[in-house]
């Protein structure tokens, strides 16, 4: 079977989000090593290799909104296509507290090696589906782990990520605090802005409506909590545009 760096689904669907899955999978294509980039298979189902129910939710969501959606295929330990092509952490060689064998060594040209037959084909993918239609909104979903080692438990269960100048994010987490039973964090657990990420890159330059979407993974690890939150998410986006007048 043929490799592809990437996953799509409904490319045909007409309405004008475009959902987004960065850390998608723990794939490690067959150009790259062994399978595991030296890690033990326990490393590799962690949130460290790729977002656990990310993908699972971001099908659901997809079809609640009628929606293409695109993800990734290579675990994030590969290269992760959140970060801009210059970015330190674009190849992570120690991630909570677990060294990544494989990555210790990588040279530039190895490097430019994942760029060209992962990353670079992905977002390729990504933008051609953004371009689709002048209105797009772009969503892109991801989930934390619920506690890094030697930290404290984190309290929120979804978090919104926004740069300053991004006008939709506060509309949806305005809908997402409304019923008062959800701890939503704002840039929460991780900053609202990286340059060069994908919401960056693909959103806040192309100057189109945008939001990052961060759910602790262990509400989404099974079918009954992505179905939930593909449900809740559906309506608040909805709910969200509306108020933005976007």
């Amino acid at each position: 079977m043929t490799y592809s760096p990437f996953i799509t689904e409904g490319v045909n669907r007409p309405s004008r989000w475009l959902i987004t899955c960065d850390h998608a999978s723990n794939v490690v294509p067959p150009f790259v090593g062994n399978g595991d980039l030296g890690l033990p298979a326990a490393d590799m189902q962690r949130h460290i290799a790729y977002d656990p129910g990310a993908l699972a939710l971001c099908k659901l969501l997809g079809e609640r909104l009628n929606a293409p959606v695109v993800a990734s295929n290579f675990s994030r330990l590969v290269i992760d296509p959140n970060r801009g092509e210059d970015d330190p952490t674009l190849v992570m060689q120690l991630y909570d507290g677990t060294i990544i064998p494989a990555n210790r060594h990588v040279d530039a040209a190895e490097r430019e090696r994942r760029l060209a037959r992962c990353y670079r084909p992905y977002h390729g993918a990504l933008a051609e589906l953004a371009a689709r239609r002048p209105d797009t909104v772009l969503v892109s979903v991801h989930s934390f782990t619920p506690q890094l080692r030697g930290r404290a438990p984190r309290p929120w269960e979804v978090g919104i990520l926004q740069p300053e100048v991004e006008r939709f994010s506060p509309h949806l987490i305005a809908t997402l605090q409304a019923p008062g039973d959800l701890c939503v964090g704002i840039n929460e657990p991780y900053t609202g802005y990286l340059p060069g990420d994908t919401i960056d890159t693909h959103g806040t330059k192309m100057g189109r409506p945008n939001t990052l979407i961060e759910l602790r993974n262990d509400l989404i690890a099974d079918d009954a909590g992505q179905q939930l939150w593909a449900d809740r998410l559906a309506t608040s986006l909805s709910q969200a545009l509306i108020a933005s007048g976007l």
